[in-house]
């Protein structure tokens, strides 16, 4: 039996620590943002859907109804998501989430975890060719997620009473650019990217400590070192000066570069505050506050 309304909500990520060594077997720490989300509505429609095959939202939408066996879908369907899209915070893979999860609601049938992911990636094949997975993993997540390869996903737990201040630069991304300009650096670069995988490491290595000062000064150092990669980006690195004299304990680019979000670690909400309000006043579209 369908329903009136079909609803599905999913909510972003961001990467903490492990941007490009990753892809060098460097271990990566990605962060769910609950609070940054995306809902998508299905309802009723006189006349079947038309689907783009090469439209993400499309390709979600598709793969749902095909599991489903719906053929010829008389429906309309409405994304409303907080997320920007080619920020490195998972835009494409949440929607995914949502829109596959609406249609599920829609027809009211079950949908489990495995299913969904599954699913989630094979819409996520046409945003980005060939995924590692750790979006969806860390959208359909409920807390943080290390991802390095040959090893998999496994959860990673962090309990810092800090909170993690995203900044929005207001200029795309681009990871298929970025990790193509470090590929051909070849051998010159493999010195800065088992540095930043050796960041990365001992960031996770001291997440039981919590010591805030600590954390916070290797994410600038990864900073430092994606800036010195040529993944950075002007708006980026002004975003992480602001907010290091604003007082944050450290602050870095996030995800693929070239453009996108920088975060910056700081202790109490009213910290973040002010420090969010400065990253603003130097240039950030939109800035958003997660506790850790």
């Amino acid at each position: 039996m369908k329903k009136t309304v079909g609803v599905g909500l999913a909510h972003s990520k961001i990467i903490m620590m492990g941007e490009h060594a990753v892809v060098y077997g460097y271990p990566a720490l990605a962060l769910p943002l609950p609070r940054v989300t995306a809902v998508c509505q299905i309802t009723a429609c006189d006349l079947p859907v038309v689907i783009d095959p090469l439209d993400p939202i499309d390709t979600a939408l598709s793969v749902a109804l095909t599991v489903l066996d719906i053929a010829e879908p008389r429906i309309a369907y409405a994304v409303n998501s907080a997320i920007p899209e080619q920020r490195g915070m998972g835009s494409s893979a949440a929607v995914a989430i949502a829109v596959i999860r609406a249609v599920f609601d829609y027809y009211n049938q079950p949908l489990s975890d495995e299913l969904l992911e599954d699913l989630v990636n094979k819409a996520e094949q046409v945003a980005h060719g060939n995924p590692s997975g750790l979006d969806a993993k860390t959208c359909l997540s409920d807390m943080p997620i290390c991802y390095q390869r040959g090893q998999g996903f496994s959860p990673c737990p962090v309990s810092l009473k800090a909170h993690l201040i995203i900044a929005d630069t207001g200029v795309y991304g681009n990871t298929s650019q970025a990790v193509q300009q470090v590929a051909k650096q070849g051998e010159a670069a493999l010195p800065m990217l088992s540095y930043l995988g050796g960041l990365a490491q001992s960031f996770l290595e001291r997440l039981p400590e919590r010591h805030l000062p600590s954390l916070g000064k290797l994410m600038t150092q990864a900073h430092r070192k994606l800036a010195a990669l040529g993944v950075s980006c002007p708006e980026a690195d002004q975003l992480v000066e602001a907010a290091l004299s604003a007082g944050a304990f450290g602050a870095k680019m996030s995800g693929g570069g070239l453009g996108g979000c920088v975060i910056a670690l700081t202790d109490t909400y009213k910290a973040a505050q002010a420090i969010a309000q400065n990253l603003r006043e130097k240039g950030a579209v939109n800035t958003w506050i997660e506790n850790l």
